[in-house]
């Protein structure tokens, strides 16, 4: 390498005997204690970003008795708390425009109520236009249902009163009473009130 080489002026070498220099440890801030303070411990309400350093031991008795209200009254608390829900920034109230409260469309009614949709303008008729009749999707019917049905002697789209008519003059016809204890129509008796419950739970009925 030549002596006069731009990466010859680059190179640095340390002196012999020379040691870095060891980073110094703060002594612990407790009265009459010498022990290292590598341990954090906040100072207090308005003192944020500030600690006292203290060895492990002084470090845990100070967090004991650490109260960060400490001399606020419940009334101060329970402010502190609200505005913290905020980052203690300033909140205002909405709607704070006073021309906006006098507006014709202001109001303390609900979303979607008449009262709103009377009072909002629509020329171009999207709103209270003549609706298009669409057709009633059909219900899809499951495997149990159909099977209900089936046991009733119904359609799959019956409508509730027939259900129900049609359960009340099975039951009759089938009640143990009205068979002399017959065992067959005391099974369908049984069919029938299940399919009828199956049905109600699911809406038909």
């Amino acid at each position: 390498m030549k002596l006069d080489s731009k990466y010859f002026d680059r190179i640095r070498v340390r002196r012999k005997g020379e040691r870095p220099a060891e980073p110094s440890t703060p002594e612990c801030q407790w009265d009459g204690c010498s022990k290292p303070g590598v341990h954090r411990a906040p100072v207090g309400r308005d003192a944020e970003g500030q600690y006292f350093l203290f060895c492990f031991e002084h470090a845990r008795e100070y967090n004991k008795g650490y109260n960060y209200f400490s001399g606020l009254s419940d009334g101060e608390i329970a402010r502190y708390q609200k505005e913290a829900l905020t980052g203690h920034r300033p909140t205002w109230k909405m709607g704070v425009n006073r021309s906006a409260e006098s507006g014709p469309n202001h109001s303390t009614a609900k979303s979607g109520s008449a009262s709103s949709h009377a009072r909002m303008r629509d020329p171009h008729g999207f709103f209270n236009g003549p609706r298009p009749n669409r057709p009633a999707r059909a219900r899809k019917v499951k495997s149990l249902e159909s099977k209900a049905f089936d046991t009733l002697g119904l359609a799959a789209n019956a409508t509730s009163a027939e259900i129900k008519t049609r359960y009340k003059s099975l039951v009759k016809k089938h009640h143990p009473d009205a068979n002399g204890g017959d065992r067959g129509s005391e099974d369908r008796f049984r069919a029938v009130i299940q399919a009828y419950q199956l049905l109600k739970q699911s809406g038909f009925c």
